[in-house]
């Protein structure tokens, strides 16, 4: 069974958000890095970038596949974790804390709780 964190909000194709104040970190679920397999690349989106709900955030490659990271809210990107440049593989040794995509200040924080919570996710899976 893969890891669900509690205090983390969820979406249908397996990204995570974790609210921090008045900004959210994105990333990519336990699930989702163990069906990608080894991760060898991640492109991260610019700080400054503006994105929609459901637009791509970024791209995870592995020796699998590649696939696309949506962002589940829209606002502008504040921060990206650098460090995947280096070392995407951190994404799978520890997706929830040293795997992070990018951190969001949202349009509007409330649409985090429209989200799947970990108990929704958990029967996703």
């Amino acid at each position: 069974m893969s890891n669900v964190p509690d205090g983390l909000k969820y979406t249908e194709k397996h990204e995570w958000v974790k609210v921090e104040g008045d900004l959210v970190r994105i990333g990519i679920t336990d699930h989702a890095q163990g069906e990608l397999t080894d991760i060898v690349y991640v492109e991260l989106p610019s700080v400054g970038d503006n994105i929609s709900p459901d637009v791509e955030l970024g791209i995870v490659e592995s020796v699998k596949s590649t696939s696309d990271v949506f962002s589940p809210i829209a606002g502008e990107v504040v921060e990206v974790n650098s460090d995947l440049e280096d070392t995407p593989e951190l994404i799978n040794e520890d997706p929830y804390v040293k795997g992070w995509i990018a951190i969001i200040k949202p349009v509007n924080i409330a649409d985090a709780d429209k989200l799947l919570s970990p108990d929704k996710y958990k029967e996703l899976l």
